[in-house]
């Protein structure tokens, strides 16, 4: 599967699980790094900063991994590789920043966290999927 299903972007949608992050560093050792994210267009959603790890990582080299689970029984997760774009575009900048902020802290701080995080330096960071792995209720 190299697109996000339906029950994929329900899962992913829901609450505030955070997205685990995998790329590679400039000598080529793995690296992790949780998200905070938004499922948008078929594609899962960040900011980061551009002058971060994640942002010269992912500018050197856009293949990702993400990986995002439940870790309350039955269990359940999500894997989608793929390659980022990035993009700088100051609307979508504060779009996704303030997605993200009503996502993970409500809807009240949503307009301060997309002004905060919606900024010049900061990228959006749009995966976009080349293989999708999924196991849901896992102890069932």
């Amino acid at each position: 599967m190299d697109q996000l299903s339906d029950d994929v972007i329900a899962f992913l949608s829901e609450g505030t699980r955070t997205a685990m992050l995998g790329y590679v560093a400039a000598d080529g050792r793995p690296l992790v790094a949780p998200v905070w994210f938004v499922v948008d267009d078929g594609a899962l959603v960040f900011n980061t900063g551009k002058d971060t790890a994640k942002g010269r990582a992912l500018r050197r080299d856009p293949r990702v991994v993400i990986c995002v689970d439940d870790p309350h029984p039955p269990y359940s997760f999500v894997q989608v590789q793929g390659v980022a774009e990035l993009s700088e575009d100051p609307e979508e900048l504060v779009a996704v920043a303030s997605r993200a902020g009503a996502r993970y802290m409500g809807a009240d701080k949503a307009e301060e966290y997309g002004r905060r995080n919606g900024v010049p330096g900061e990228l959006v960071v749009r995966v976009r999927p080349t293989k999708v792995l999924k196991a849901f209720d896992l102890a069932e």
